[in-house]
């Protein structure tokens, strides 16, 4: 779809907030341009980034989801892409330029208390983090797996001073691509 197919479409929903998103937005061609134009159509626009890439976009909100390891595909196709996917999920140069330009939060899928460690030594390399900014939510693919760990990454949340992220999505629609 061209960057003029998706400003008419727009037209057609009442929303003034735009979340630009779909794998990495940052690494499209026309990003600059899109956030741009929504600017200029005075939309409320939130970039959901990995954070590996960065681009001087029209931003109110860079959501900033940088992978931890639990990211790592090592048991999918055989880990065919694990090693590439290692060597790109965090950059933080990246992140910080995120965290200096623009009102941010930091989202971190947790699996188990032990990416805890390596979240903290990301934010360690980080200047000036809010913590409060900090959003944690548990690693799942089913309603079920999110209910059974809502309530230890919440108390998480609470002993280390960060917020609780929801994943309405999978509550929704379940691990459906494209959601």
């Amino acid at each position: 779809m061209s960057l003029t197919e998706v400003l008419s479409a727009l037209e057609t929903y009442p929303s003034r907030h735009a979340v630009v998103t779909g794998g990495e937005p940052m690494i499209a061609g026309e990003i600059e341009a899109l956030t741009k134009a929504l600017r200029k159509r005075a939309y409320h626009i939130t970039i959901e980034t990995a954070g590996t890439v960065f681009k001087p976009v029209a931003c109110d909100l860079a959501s900033v989801s940088p992978k931890l390891a639990n990211s790592t595909p090592w048991q999918e196709e055989d880990g065919k892409h694990a090693e590439r996917h290692e060597g790109l999920r965090i950059n933080p140069e990246v992140i910080q330029s995120f965290v200096e330009q623009y009102p941010y939060q930091l989202k971190f899928v947790i699996d188990s208390p032990g990416d805890l460690e390596e979240l903290e030594l990301l934010l360690g390399r980080l200047k000036d983090i809010d913590r409060t900014r900090v959003l944690l939510m548990p690693q799942s693919t089913t309603a079920e797996e999110l209910n059974e760990k809502s309530h230890r990454i919440s108390e998480l949340c609470k002993t280390h001073g960060f917020r609780y992220g929801v994943r309405l999505h999978l509550d929704l629609y379940g691990n459906t691509r494209g959601t």
